[in-house]
């Protein structure tokens, strides 16, 4: 049986990497904004001509926009490196994670589950972003763990981090320390059935 486990420590960045995790937090948040606001205006879209439908002066509603496609968004990520150059400075993967985080707003949005999702804001005291593993880029290495675009990173390993590493996030909290919280899966043995009821 495959169990989740989840692991936080204090992170002790050196200055470049410190000033790496600030970017990547702020491109995290520009491409999430980005492509809400371009979610918003396909939405306005829809909705105006829907009303002229409603309102008899269409016949019908042909707009297609209405729904936000994870994977042509995911896909067109590295065309919008070209246009913001300084998205290439940080972890591709992180900038992904934003992408599919709002997709799955959108997601339960759509199912009428919760509501439209809202700009993310700077001003945020808690700030932070996620990476996957993927091709060994997350790593324990002694009192450091390697995380992509920043190297190895020296952290305060209080206790052992055991199973399959799946992805990382790194949080930067208001006093401005930083920590990270490595989800793992690991196989345990199930523990067997017994058929006693009790007397």
């Amino acid at each position: 049986m495959l169990v989740h486990k989840a692991f936080k420590f204090r992170l002790y960045p050196n200055k470049k990497q410190t000033e790496l995790i600030n970017k990547t937090i702020g491109c995290s948040r520009f491409v999430f904004n980005l492509f809400l606001g371009k979610q918003k205006e396909k939405d306005a879209c829809w909705h105006i001509v829907e009303e002229m439908r409603q309102n008899g002066q269409l016949p019908t509603n042909n707009w297609k926009g209405d729904c936000f496609n994870k994977y042509e968004t995911v896909k067109s990520l590295p065309e919008l490196k070209k246009y913001y150059p300084f998205l290439k400075e940080v972890d591709s993967i992180a900038l992904q994670k934003y992408v599919e985080n709002l997709a799955d707003s959108y997601g339960r949005y759509y199912k009428k589950q919760n509501k439209q999702p809202r700009f993310k804001s700077k001003k945020n005291p808690l700030q932070s972003y996620t990476t996957k593993h993927t091709n060994g880029n997350i790593a324990i290495i002694n009192n450091y763990i390697k995380l992509p675009k920043l190297g190895n990173v020296r952290f305060a390993k209080s206790r052992e981090v055991f199973g399959r590493i799946l992805s990382a996030t790194v949080r930067r909290n208001p006093s401005g320390k930083y920590f990270v919280s490595i989800a793992t899966e690991t196989e345990v043995a199930e523990l067997p059935k017994t058929n006693y009821f009790g007397s």
